[in-house]
């Protein structure tokens, strides 16, 4: 029984983090890959643009991971997931967060105060 607990956890987390529902990046994904940018921000504003990036994919990534390890643990099975879909899922957000960088709409946080 604690396994499934523990899978059935891994995979909700895994599934906030997934790319497989139109408002997780909206709502947790594009967020933590901000702060994860912003942080390195710090150091270098020029860090700022590819760690949103590098950011973004590290939770899609995380969350099919966690969701794939979290659903085998909970049903004790091996369950695929369409990868090459996922993939071009978290390549068409990364072209947003670009374009959206590039139009000045999304920034580096100390650029909305100027």
């Amino acid at each position: 029984m604690a396994q499934k607990v523990k899978g059935v956890i891994l995979g909700t987390i895994g599934y906030l983090l997934s790319p497989l529902s139109w408002w997780n990046d909206l709502i947790v994904n594009i967020p933590l890959a901000y702060g994860f940018a912003s942080v390195f921000g710090l150091i270098s504003e020029r860090l700022f643009f590819p760690m949103m990036v590098i950011g973004y994919w590290i939770t899609n990534v995380l969350g099919l991971v966690l969701m794939h390890y979290g659903v085998s643990v909970a049903t004790q099975k091996k369950q695929g997931i369409n990868l090459k879909r996922q993939i071009l899922i978290c390549l068409a957000y990364t072209i947003l967060i670009a374009v959206l960088i590039k139009l000045n709409i999304l920034k580096f946080p100390t650029e909305y105060l100027k």
